[in-house]
This record gives C-alpha cells, structure tokens and sequence, in this order.
C-alpha cells in the first residue's frame, strides 16, 4: 500500500495544480464580464477580488510546479483568497455566470486547502 502513497500524492498535487489554473481562467473572463456589465458588477472591490484570485491561483499553481518547499503555504493563502472571492461573486444570486464563477473559487479553495494540509502534516 505504501508503494501507491507517490502516486496518490502527484495526483493530489496534479488536481490542485489544475484547479488552481481552471480556477484563474474563471476569474479572467469574469473580470471581462464584470467590465461588460457594468454596474456592480465593475465596481472596484468585485474586480479587486478576482484580481486577487487571478494572481494567487497563478502563483500557488507556479509553486506546486516548481517544487517549492513554500507551496503549502502558498495553498493555504490561496484558499482564503479563493473563498473570499467566492463570497464576493455570491452577492450577485441572480446571476449564473458569478455563481459558476463563486463554485469555480470554491472547488479551487477546497484542493488548495487540502494540499495545504496534506504537506503541513
């Protein structure tokens, strides 16, 4: 069994990597889309947050690539970024393109937070 434990562990890391890279490319054409909008929807905090998301998500994917011995802590501060910027696309209910974007920054929270634990442990 310990034989699989490596390979489980790329895969845990693979995923993150992955979500982290999905979860940027959501942000990024939802900023577009904010800007589109208008409105709330471009006000500067909303854009902020997924800006915020945008750059943490490059950075934690780019620090899982590269080996760094920092990237747990890099996922951990991904995670908060994400779920705040979740909560930020949740104030527009009634829209189905911020709510796609809020389920994006939580599945993205959730592997950053379980990698973040996963090499804390």
């Amino acid at each position: 069994m310990l034989s699989h434990q490596p390979h489980m562990q790329d895969r845990v890391l693979t995923q993150c990597i992955l979500d982290c890279l999905d979860c940027r490319q959501t942000c990024l054409e939802t900023v577009l889309y904010c800007l589109n909008t208008g409105g709330k929807h471009a006000e500067s905090a909303q854009l902020r947050l997924l800006y915020d998301c945008i750059d943490i998500c490059q950075t934690s994917a780019d620090f899982m690539l590269f080996g760094s011995e920092m990237h747990a802590q890099i996922c951990t501060s991904s995670a908060a970024i994400c779920e705040r910027c979740a909560q930020g696309c949740d104030e527009f209910a009634d829209d189905p393109r911020m709510q796609a974007c809020a389920e994006m920054c939580r599945r993205c929270a959730a592997s950053c937070r379980h990698m973040g634990m996963k090499q804390a442990a």
